[in-house]
Parts: C-alpha cells; sequence; structure tokens
C-alpha cells in the first residue's frame, strides 16, 4: 500500500513536460522552465536503495549545474520500457532544438565521476578529523585520572574534608536484588534500604555473580562508586587509560583518511567525463590499514609521550617511512589510465601473436551475443587454439565458445562507463566491436585488452 499510495502522490502533486521550449518541471514546492539553450545533456543516474535500483534523468547544465527530474523513473523491469520510451523521446526534443553534448547516453552510476557531491565527502572527514582533535584533547586528562586512581589510599581520622575527595572511602551495603541486562542494556545491583544509593550500574558479569543478601563493601573515590567487593566476586569500574582515549583518536584520524581518499580519487579524475568509471579507492585503504598497524600500538604505548620518548620518535619516523612507500604506491594504482597507455611495450606485444599454449585472460562481453549467451563468459583463451569465450580460467577449452573473428571489427577503445554496469573492475577498459553490423562491448584489463585486440586483427588479416 506503501508503494501505491506513493506512484499515486507522485502521479498527483509532480508534472514534468517538455516541448520546442525547454523542460518543464512542477512540484509542491517549486516550479522550474530550462530552455534547451540552458541543457548541456540528459543523462541516467543510476540509484541503488534498499529496494533496488532507480533509474531517473539528469540534467546537466551548461553552467555546471545538475538538475534531476523528478519524472520519469523506473524501479523494475515493469517500468523500464516506458522510461526509456519518455527518455529516448526526451533527447529527440533535445537534439531537435538544442545542443547535446554526447551522442551517446550518460549513465551515471556510484562508481561514476561525475556521481555524488564532492562536499559530502569533505564533511565527513572534516567530522573525523574533529573528533581526532576532540579525543586527543582529553588524552591528558585521562592520564591524569588514571595517575591519580592509582595513588589514591584510603582516607583516615586525620585527612581533611577538603582532601576527603581524593582518597578511598569505604561503606558497608547489602544487596537486595539484582538485574543483568542483554549485551545492549544496563545492568543494575540494588542496595537493601537504599543505603548508600538506591542502585549501581555495574557489568552484566557483575549483575550475574552477585547475590540477593550478600554483604559488599563499596569503595568511593571522588563522589563515586568505583569498586563493589563481595565474598564470591569485586566489581571495579573502568577507567579509560590515556592509551585507549589516543588509540580512538588515532582511529578517527584514520577514520578520515577513507573520505579523504575517495575525495583524492575524485579531484585526480575530476577532467573526466561524469559518466566515466572512476578508480577504485581501496589501494588508499590499505594504506590506512598499513598505517594503522603501527600507529595505534605506538599510541596505546606511548599516549602522552609521542614527542618526547626516543623509541616513540623512532618508532614513528619508521612507520611514515613506511606510510609513505604505501602512498605512493596506492598513488600510482589509482592514476587514471587513458585508453592504449598499458601492453605498448615490446615484450608485450611480442606476447601478443605466436603463442602455442593456450593462455586464459579474465575479460567479458558486456552484450548478449551467440558466443556469450546471457553473461556467459569471465575469460577469453588465446593461442593453443581459435580466440574463444569461456567461463573459467582453466586449464582446458570446456565449455569453450569460439569467438567469430571474421565478423568482428575493433571501433574504439575507451574507459569504462556507468552505461558498462558493476560486474567489471573500474580499471578496466571498454572495447567497442562491430559484430557485423550490431555494436559489442568487450572489457578487460587495459594490457589484456590490448593483448586481445592484437589477436583479433591478426586473425582477421589472416
Amino acid at each position: 500500500m506503501t508503494d501505491v499510495g506513493a506512484v499515486i502522490f507522485r502521479a498527483v502533486a509532480v508534472r514534468v513536460r517538455a516541448d520546442a521550449y525547454g523542460l518543464h518541471s512542477r512540484t509542491l514546492l517549486r516550479h522550474r522552465d530550462v530552455p534547451w539553450s540552458d541543457v548541456a545533456d540528459l543523462r541516467v543516474l543510476l540509484q541503488v536503495h534498499r529496494n533496488g535500483e532507480f533509474r531517473r534523468v539528469n540534467v546537466a547544465l551548461r553552467d555546471g549545474r545538475k538538475w534531476t527530474l523528478p519524472l520519469p523513473y523506473s524501479g523494475s523491469a515493469d517500468f523500464e520500457p516506458d522510461f526509456e520510451a519518455k527518455l529516448d523521446a526526451l533527447r529527440a526534443l533535445h537534439r531537435r532544438y538544442g545542443t547535446p553534448q554526447s551522442s551517446h547516453v550518460p549513465v551515471i552510476s556510484r562508481r561514476s565521476a561525475g556521481y555524488g557531491r564532492a562536499w559530502v565527502l569533505s564533511l565527513c572527514a572534516l567530522l573525523l578529523l574533529a573528533g581526532a582533535v576532540v579525543a586527543a584533547a582529553f588524552v591528558p586528562h585521562a592520564a591524569s585520572v588514571q595517575q591519580a586512581w592509582k595513588s589514591a589510599t584510603p582516607c583516615t581520622a586525620e585527612t581533611p574534608a577538603t582532601e576527603r575527595r581524593e582518597c578511598l572511602s569505604t561503606l558497608s551495603a547489602v544487596i537486595a536484588k539484582t538485574e543483568a541486562g542483554g549485551p545492549r542494556q544496563s545492568s543494575w545491583l540494588y542496595f537493601a534500604d537504599n543505603r548508600p544509593l538506591e542502585r549501581l550500574s555495574v557489568a552484566e558479569e557483575a549483575a550475574e555473580a552477585f547475590q540477593p543478601g550478600d554483604s559488599v563493601e563499596l569503595t568511593v573515590w571522588r563522589g563515586q562508586v568505583r569498586e563493589v567487593a563481595g565474598e564470591r566476586y569485586v566489581w571495579r569500574e573502568h577507567i579509560n587509560p590515556p592509551g585507549e582515549v589516543a588509540v580512538i583518536a588515532a582511529l578517527c584520524a584514520l577514520g578520515a583518511g577513507y573520505p579523504g581518499a575517495r575525495l583524492l580519487v575524485r579531484l585526480r579524475g575530476r577532467r573526466l567525463p561524469d559518466d566515466e568509471v572512476l578508480p577504485s579507492a581501496l589501494p588508499f585503504v590499505g594504506v590506512l590499514v598499513g598505517t594503522a598497524l603501527w600507529l595505534l600500538p605506538l599510541c596505546y604505548l606511548y599516549p602522552t609521550t609521542l614527542l618526547t620518548s626516543p623509541v616513540a620518535i623512532k618508532w614513528a619516523a619508521a612507520g611514515s617511512l613506511a606510510t609513505l612507500g604505501l602512498f605512493i604506491w596506492a598513488w600510482r594504482a589509482t592514476r587514471v589510465r587513458t585508453p592504449g597507455e598499458a601492453g605498448t611495450s615490446e615484450e608485450s606485444a611480442a606476447k601478443g601473436t605466436g603463442m602455442e599454449k593456450d593462455v586464459f585472460l579474465s575479460a567479458r562481453f558486456l552484450d548478449h551475443t551467440d558466443y556469450n549467451p546471457h553473461d556467459f563468459g569471465t575469460h577469453i583463451v588465446l593461442g593453443g587454439g581459435p580466440p574463444a569465450v569461456t567461463p573459467h580460467s582453466g586449464p582446458g577449452r570446456f565449455s569453450a565458445k569460439p569467438i567469430p573473428v571474421e565478423r568482428l571489427t575493433v571501433k574504439n577503445v575507451r574507459r569504462a562507463r556507468g552505461e558498462d554496469g558493476d560486474m567489471i573492475s573500474r580499471s578496466w577498459h571498454v572495447a567497442e566491436l562491430d559484430d557485423a553490423g550490431r555494436p559489442v562491448r568487450l572489457a578487460a584489463a587495459p594490457a589484456d585488452l590490448n593483448r586481445i585486440i592484437r589477436e583479433l586483427r591478426a586473425l582477421s588479416r589472416a
């Protein structure tokens, strides 16, 4: 009923119309009219939600702004034909009365350069960095509290009243009942006659260990019960050591590194078309994990002497060099590779032809064909026989389907786009082929794709 109600509401409250002038959108809160001369392109915005995949029309304006139309949209296979028909009609009007930037339909997916906004990543990184700064500011306080607790002595009759807060006073009590909560619930000890207090929050294990009627001794420090001692069990309140607080600060700083890495990848690919796929930020995750391996133990063991202890300084210097090496590797791994950049060396070219044994290369045809029915293939085998598509990485040509080389012509090689889907790696390139008049796409790693193309061209000329 909720989905039906949303559809009815959208149909009544939303209107989108296009004519010779441009696009007209009406919602309950806003009316908008944009001439075709201001529209640079009409794209498909692919959004993934918990209920599935939604396709909407995204309007790129010539001043750099983007605008997502409320209609049409597609949330299931039933809506797909209607969505495609309306999108084709909008693009036809745009071609007639405007000047589109692209001849194909750009698809903006979550992996594309034009998906999302950079300020969201910046805000996440800044919030985590702020959390790291706040946690780091509490490290000296945690160190002083821990030191004061360790050095606290029992109160005596001669202890002045002004100093009793800093010494350890003991009180006797009897447990009336216990209440053990679950993993995410509070556990309580209740005291008879509400003396010296009604109840005390403790760990679940303590609530299960103490029994009603147990006589216990409470240790009070700085106005709070810090310890409950009985015959069978002793509970002590956990006082956060400075090392734990420093580790929390380091974790927040490392956490800020991930949105920072995604922002860096986006900035490096800022000149890419909006529908081209950005390199993955996972190599930078490796940098953060490698940094955590040396930074977290360092923060835990030397929370207050990071800048004064010779051991801590040497540790940090060695770890920083390791992090720098990992960062250089990640920087190279996430560079934007243009088609034809990889596999152009003489050694690579020598491997392209004349192979006597089967070589299985990870590659995928992205379209349904007689040699790749229903996304059949995951690899292409070259060498010992004619090129073929296989659903495995070998050995042997079991279930292999020969590629009709004589029908294929290579038209273009490009970087991956949002329209190519999520089945291929972000670093792969896509070859656009002509299969007897039908467009076919072949995706593989840049060096492997160059190798396959050379083999197909050599066999087609033979």
